[in-house]
């Protein structure tokens, strides 16, 4: 019996991991600093690379993996990562939510670390050790073809969400075996990109990027986050991988993070390819691991680069030894030598899909919808005798779903796609909730896009496959007059339209954010059959609408809503619960205007472009209940405070409406007077309160004073003395807001 003290569960994670490594060659060190995908099989990875971890695997080649791993010299278990972006993406039968942006409507982080909570459950009898989630990227260009994936475009909001949901992953701590490792990506300004593109470089300074993109980071940084993955990009001219400041000064020395750091795709070979600033994959490998890289993603040459970095001279091994250490203590700290967690049939049977997490994901659902326009239509009476449901995203479940899940590309061995018997679309949705003697026609009534291969090749430089080209189809009239056909008669129309997963995710940027194919025609022609249309954007993210969407009679967001959107759809439309999604980001009314985002600098002649406006079409906050309300008596407290004390203030919210309001109370912030240009207001805190009919509540509200700061022009996060004002009500728009002033002095 092997009795190496690496093996002995009793003695301490760092007393392990020394032996461990002493024992290890080179080769080994540097292969456990790698994680390769499974594509073409486990066994070179594990044989001929000593592979340290694997990604994209699947059910068969993760039990492959387990076996060969216990007959390495060492035994060294392999950690297993995967997308679980919103449920376990790519296992059939799993869970799906909404996407994170749908999740982000909720503005509760409590419902966000239960979906990550249910979410571990489902992933960790599934051999999955570590979820590359949660993305903690600010939107700001809605061009970008991974917003869904992301919170939105607020700072504040996207640390509280991505900390409730690292909470869910990781549970009571990683020896607990339903925990997973989480992730906080993309590490740093990913998301800035240039005109919308995918994994551009990023036009941004590092006071920028102390201003706003690196806040949420911090949180879950300090709050224990197990791995950080590094963004793609470069920010003045230095990779983020090699990026020294980001990843030593800033998240290791600063925050005094511990945690494991990963590449994303292929970023170490992006150095000497794309970013041309190594002549080889020596210096590259070696220039990664000097800036602080544990875990190579997808690099098959930092294999032999590493090696040659330490036999010429570029790279100390010492160096080396580190990372293998920070990715050996999450395999320990795992408890993944005693019990390597391999794929567990029987548990999965009991957990996987189990009836507490399909109702979680109906309430998750229900949270994520927001109504944007509503003319009182809604909700619908059960009288109604003919509902008509319109549109190419009214009974597509794929598009339900989103990326990174089912058949959005990702997953070569989920050929399928997730059963579509257990997604409910919108059109099963209402068909199931219509009173008896209700018809409900169905009519597609136009195409969105089709595809075809990029022409440039199959192929990115990095080896990841090009994404086919969308190409928009046009309008057929055969459709929409079958559409409009069945809205003759109709009480109502539901048109449900939006975009594709083939116009979303990495590489998916879109040049427009308008409804592509037929949908502009289709809404026209649904329109001028004078029938009251319903508007449901089933979509990734906010799109502009045409003129004729301001003739419907009610707008509903839809962002994703996963397997059982399309019930929570038709619930709201009947009133089967009280609409409480809030926009986690603004809605354009035209693509030139980007970006959107609320907490923009003031410009001096910033009102209007010449030819159009710059008012978006829905702000930051927005979102409509069936009832309605009024803000009243804003006070704060105590209107003088030092920088360690808690502004604390109540408002009253009154339900002047006929159903319970559920409000979600949005404080921000504003500094008067600053010493360098800042936003006009920050979201800094928020408190949902349900409100009865006729009856009012009075809400307390806390905002730390050390939130009410500003980063200098020297990079310094500071709270400033002086005047400062308390902004309260239902959304980021200045006229919704009440204002109540206090003061921050300077001892």
């Amino acid at each position: 019996m092997n009795t190496a003290p690496y093996l002995d569960p009793a003695l301490p994670t760092s007393a392990r991991v020394a032996d461990l490594v002493s024992r290890m060659t080179l080769p080994e060190k540097v292969g456990q600093m790698m994680q390769l995908h499974a594509n073409d099989g486990v066994e070179s990875p594990i044989r001929d690379f000593h592979v340290g971890s694997m990604l994209h695997m699947s059910p068969a080649n993760l039990v492959a993996a387990g076996e060969l791993a216990k007959k390495t010299r060492l035994r060294i278990p392999i950690l297993i990562g995967e997308d679980c972006i919103h449920g376990h993406s790519f296992f059939k039968g799993a869970t799906i939510y909404p996407t994170q942006l749908g999740l982000a409507a909720s503005f509760d982080a409590d419902l966000l670390e239960r979906i990550g909570r249910a979410t571990a459950v489902e992933v960790a009898p599934t051999g999955v050790h570590w979820t590359f989630s949660p993305v903690l990227c600010i939107s700001r260009d809605l061009r970008w073809g991974r917003v869904s994936e992301t919170f939105g475009e607020d700072p504040y909001l996207i640390g509280e969400l991505a900390a409730a949901m690292m909470r869910g992953y990781q549970g009571d701590g990683l020896g607990d075996p339903t925990a997973i490792l989480a992730t906080a990506k993309h590490f740093a300004g990913y998301s800035e990109t240039q005109g919308g593109r995918d994994a551009s470089e990023a036009d941004i300074s590092q006071r920028k990027l102390r201003s706003w993109f690196l806040s949420p980071f911090e949180k879950v940084a300090r709050e224990g986050c197990a791995t950080f993955m590094l963004g793609y990009q470069g920010i003045d001219g230095v990779p983020i991988t090699i990026n020294k400041w980001l990843l030593g000064d800033v998240l290791r020395e600063e925050w005094g993070y511990k945690g494991m750091l990963i590449t994303d795709w292929d970023n170490v070979g992006n150095l000497v390819r794309e970013q041309r600033l190594f002549p080889d994959y020596a210096h590259a490998a070696a220039a990664a691991v000097r800036a602080g890289n544990d875990m190579i993603m997808t690099t098959p040459a930092f294999f032999e680069g590493a090696q040659q970095a330490v036999a010429q001279g570029l790279l100390d091994e010492q160096l080396i030894d580190q990372a293998v250490g920070r990715i050996l203590t999450l395999k320990f700290d795992l408890g993944l030598f005693e019990n390597p967690r391999l794929p567990d049939p029987e548990r999965q049977r009991a957990v996987i899909a189990q009836p507490a997490h399909t109702a979680l994901n109906l309430e998750a659902a229900r949270r994520s919808l927001v109504l944007l326009r509503n003319d009182g239509l809604l909700p619908l009476r059960q009288s109604v005798r003919k509902i008509a449901v319109v549109g190419p995203n009214a009974d597509d479940a794929d598009t339900q779903l989103g990326d990174w899940a089912g058949n959005s590309g990702q997953a070569h061995w989920l050929t399928t796609g997730h059963d579509p018997d257990a997604i409910t679309t919108v059109l099963d949705g209402l068909r199931a909730l219509a009173s008896d003697g209700c018809e409900v026609a169905y009519a597609k009534g136009a195409e969105i896009i089709t595809t075809g291969p990029d022409p440039v090749g199959e192929f990115f430089p990095d080896g990841q496959p090009r994404p086919d080209i969308a190409m928009p189809v046009a309008a057929d009239p055969a459709m929409i007059a079958e559409a409009v056909e069945a809205a003759r008669g109709a009480d109502v129309v539901v048109a449900v339209l939006g975009d594709r997963i083939e116009l979303v995710g990495e590489g998916r940027s879109t040049a427009t954010l308008e409804l592509l194919g037929g949908q502009v025609a289709l809404l026209d022609a649904l329109l001028d059959t004078g029938v009251p249309v319903i508007l449901v954007v089933l979509a990734s993210k906010p799109h502009v609408l045409p003129p004729s969407a301001d003739r419907a009679a009610a707008v509903v967001w839809a962002a994703n809503p996963g397997m059982v959107g399309g019930q929570a759809v038709a619930e709201l439309l009947f009133g089967e619960f009280e609409p409480s999604g809030r926009l986690p980001i603004s809605w354009p009314r035209h693509v030139g205007q980007q970006p959107t985002y609320y907490n923009q600098i003031d410009a001096q002649h910033g009102h209007r472009y010449a030819d159009l406006t710059q008012e978006p079409a829905w702000v930051f906050g927005d979102g409509l209940g069936y009832s309605t309300v009024e803000y009243r008596d804003l006070e704060v407290l105590m209107p003088t405070l030092s920088a360690s004390d808690t502004v604390r203030a109540r408002v009253t919210v009154a339900n002047t409406g006929s159903r319970a309001a559920i409000e979600t109370v949005q404080v921000y912030v504003r500094d008067v007077n600053t010493s360098a240009t800042w936003a006009d207001r920050e979201l800094k805190s928020f408190a949902h309160v349900t409100v009865a009919p006729g009856e009012a509540a009075t809400v307390d509200l806390e905002v730390p004073t050390a939130s009410c700061s500003i980063v200098t022009s020297d990079g310094a996060r500071v709270v400033e003395p002086g005047a400062f004002e308390l902004l309260v009500g239902p959304s980021s728009r200045l006229s919704d807001l009440l204002v109540g002033p206090f003061e921050v002095t300077a001892s």
